[in-house]
């Protein structure tokens, strides 16, 4: 029995689930969702809550009870609320601006890197231009940019130079002795 799964997914004020098949659309003022289920997984609005039933006792049907429930509560948190994902980048002269509709990079390169916005997603940079605010109402594709961006100078372990998620620790080494 999933944990996870037989827990209902609570439909804020603002928010239409609708349920056609297996496809279920979620709207809000953030944005719209559309999200494709698996034929194991039956799903049903109740009474302001969405609720997720397995259609057989298989394993795997019991295996996307659970990743189905969470795939709709994430929908329903990203077009009612949103998702943040903030980057912090360290070292001299390492920075972030925005041009238009792209992110410009100095990361002590010979050359700027231009990342494109992709549709979807807002991006901010502080006033001192060293952290990164990445904003959506899709979780994944959140995730996805920041993990791109954050590709493009890792944090070293010596110095620590490079861009970190906000909550990550860089493990450091010691650097060599006389």
């Amino acid at each position: 029995m999933s944990r996870i799964g037989k827990n209902p997914v609570p439909i804020p004020s603002g928010v239409n689930v609708a349920v056609a098949g297996q496809l279920v659309t979620i709207q809000g003022k953030l944005g719209k969702q559309s999200i494709n289920l698996h034929g194991d997984v039956a799903v049903a609005v109740d009474g302001g809550k969405v609720v997720l039933t397995p259609r057989s006792t298989s394993k795997r049907a019991r295996a996307l009870w659970g990743t189905s429930r969470a795939l709709i509560n994430n929908g329903v948190h990203g077009v009612s609320t949103g998702f943040t994902q903030n980057l912090e980048i360290n070292g001299v002269g390492y920075r972030a601006q925005i041009e238009g509709k792209n992110l410009n990079l100095q990361l002590g390169f010979s050359h700027d890197i231009k990342y494109p916005i992709p549709e979807g997603i807002a991006i901010k940079v502080g006033e001192k231009q060293t952290t990164i605010a990445i904003t959506g109402s899709d979780r994944q594709k959140v995730g996805q940019v920041a993990a791109e961006i954050r590709a493009m100078r890792k944090p070293e372990p010596y110095k620590g130079k490079g861009i970190k998620y906000e909550t990550e620790t860089v493990r450091r080494k010691e650097g060599k002795k006389k």
